[in-house]
C-alpha cells in the first residue's frame, strides 16, 4: 500500500528536519481535494482531479491510492465517469493515510 522507498527518497530530498512539515502540507492539499469529488463532476473535471490526486499520492508513496486514481483518470478520459468507484477511491485514501501515519515513525526515520 505504501512505497517506503519513495517516502525515504522524499525525506532525503527535503531533509529530515522539514520532512514532516512537507508531508503535512501534501496531506492538507489532498484532504481538500478528495472531499471535492462528486457525482456531478464532468469527465474533464474528474480526470483533472484524479490526475492531481495521483501525482500527490505518488509523491507521498501512496502506491495503491495512486493506482486507483490512475485507473479512474483513464476512465474519465474515456468519458466513463459512471464506472469510477468514487467511494472506493476515498476509502483507499483514508486507509492509506492511516497505514502511512501508523508506520511513519519506524519507516521514515532519519
Amino acid at each position: 500500500m505504501i512505497d517506503w522507498d519513495r517516502v525515504s527518497e522524499l525525506r532525503d530530498e527535503v531533509g529530515a528536519e522539514d520532512f514532516l512539515e512537507v508531508v503535512e502540507m501534501f496531506l492538507d492539499e489532498v484532504n481538500e481535494e478528495i472531499d471535492t469529488i462528486t457525482d456531478e463532476m464532468t469527465a474533464q473535471e474528474l480526470e483533472a482531479k484524479l490526475h492531481f490526486l495521483k501525482g500527490s499520492a505518488l509523491n507521498l508513496g501512496l502506491k495503491t491510492f495512486a493506482e486507483m486514481c490512475r485507473v479512474g483518470e483513464d476512465m474519465a478520459r474515456q468519458g466513463d465517469v459512471h464506472g469510477i468507484d468514487r467511494p472506493a477511491i476515498v476509502t483507499c485514501y483514508h486507509a492509506s493515510i492511516e497505514a502511512f501515519e501508523n508506520a511513519l515513525p519506524s519507516n521514515a526515520a532519519a
